[in-house]
């Protein structure tokens, strides 16, 4: 996972403009979306997988209502940062998305995002058909508000352009 294509992205996208996280699952894609000053991210909302096709006509329409300018996908790792499977499908999809938008995609490292999000939603006592419900977006908004703190740190606006 290269950080140069999250600069990328910021770059492409403009100073200002909202991301939007994807939290890719094999039922699921958990949606997130940043504020237009990139420094908060906020769940949105779940969507259930049906066709790929399906599944892109609902992402670029809820991109386009929200005025998306660029979309951090998270890229599960192995624990030793190796990819697997599983970042092989996110990678699939981004490659896919592609011929759909224009928009540019930068992958996250989201080792233990759904982990964290768990624990914090058990910690709230949130019940279990209610985690089932705000697990997937609340990993996706975990991913992107990581990218957005990263893009702060060392984003464009940080590198004097």
């Amino acid at each position: 996972m290269s950080r140069d294509d999250l600069l990328a992205l910021a770059r492409e996208a403009g100073r200002h403009g909202r991301l939007m996280g994807l939290d890719l699952g094999e039922k699921t894609i958990g949606l997130a979306l940043s504020d237009v000053a990139r420094t908060i991210a906020s769940p949105l909302e779940t969507i259930r997988r049906t066709k790929f096709t399906e599944d892109v006509k609902t992402l670029l329409a809820l991109v386009q209502k929200n005025a998306v300018t660029g979309l951090v996908i998270g890229l599960p790792l192995n624990m030793d940062g190796s990819e697997g499977p599983a970042a092989q499908s996110a990678r699939a999809f981004a490659r896919n998305l592609a011929k759909h938008s224009p928009l540019k995609v930068a992958f996250w490292d989201e080792r233990l995002s759904t982990m964290a999000v768990t624990r914090t939603l058990l910690e709230a006592d949130t019940s279990r058909r209610r985690r089932a419900e705000l697990v997937d977006k609340m990993a996706a908004s975990y991913i992107l508000q990581g990218a957005l703190d990263w893009l702060r740190h060392n984003g464009p606006a940080t590198q004097g352009e």
